[in-house]
């Protein structure tokens, strides 16, 4: 839901909601390839997710494709000239190339930077999937690629049935997962991992985000991961003095990933 003022408003979902993942069997034309879409979660909050969502998205654009990123759910908004933003979702949208509505991007958008599910109960409101869904039937149809950021960790509540696994599972896309390299991140790698694979769903690609600059034996930590995580390691982010979308894509590669475009030009 977009705030556009001090009460905010329920908006209706823009189409009926469908299976996503019916969309991404049908390309846009007959002899289009399948589009790319996949959801990048993290470890925890603060890993590097919008950063690497962000990296991924320049890199599309860079082979030439339309790409657009979501952001469905957003804790934490600043009015700026009568709008309200939040800096993952602006972050994404700077790093595509397909504009589309805020209310579609980002159908949750909460002014409170706390908990999902908090920040919508301030504002008595209920995070469903149904208006997500159909917004990113709707982004994918207009898209080449999508790529879709959670919220916090893989568990994040947003209601009191219903949690970013949840979600990752209705969209049923490709996972993403972004390590903050810090102390205990092994075994927060390693419980994410279990939990992507309990919903069925197909671990593509993991990402290591180094946090601290000074981290301690983060070669080893690397190691340790890569020997357990069942899943090619997409790249390793250092610490970036201004981390933006270009720098971090320079140290990843995103080509191994289901369906990522080959580089064409476009006409």
């Amino acid at each position: 839901m977009s705030i556009n003022d001090e009460s905010a408003t329920v908006r209706n979902p823009v189409l009926a909601p469908l299976p996503a993942t019916e969309l991404l069997t049908t390309p846009h034309t007959t002899d289009s390839p399948i589009p790319f879409a996949c959801f990048v979660t993290g470890t925890d909050a603060e890993v590097g997710k919008t950063l690497t969502s962000a990296a991924m998205l320049h890199a599309l654009v860079q082979t030439g494709v339309r790409a657009c990123g979501m952001k469905p759910v957003a804790a934490g908004a600043a009015l700026r000239d009568g709008v309200w933003h939040n800096d993952d979702a602006d972050a994404l949208a700077a790093a595509g190339n397909v504009v589309m509505l805020a209310s579609l991007t980002t159908p949750y958008l909460f002014r409170e930077p706390v908990a999902p599910h908090i920040a919508a109960e301030l504002q008595g409101v209920a995070i469903e999937s149904a208006p997500i869904l159909a917004a990113f039937i709707e982004i994918a149809a207009a898209s080449d690629a999508v790529v879709v950021e959670g919220v916090g960790g893989f568990r994040v509540p947003l209601s009191s049935d219903f949690d970013t696994a949840d979600l990752a599972q209705q969209l049923d896309l490709p996972v993403v997962l972004v390590v903050g390299l810090r102390l205990g991140c092994i075994n927060h790698a390693l419980l994410t991992v279990e939990a992507i694979s309990a919903r069925g769903l197909l671990l593509a690609g993991w990402v290591a985000n180094e946090l601290d600059a000074d981290m301690h034996f983060a070669n080893e930590t690397i190691e340790a991961m890569l020997q357990r995580i069942p899943a090619p390691l997409l790249g390793r982010v250092p610490r970036l003095v201004q981390p933006h979308a270009v720098a971090a894509a320079n140290h990843l590669d995103f080509s191994g990933l289901p369906h990522w475009p080959n580089h064409h030009q476009t006409t």
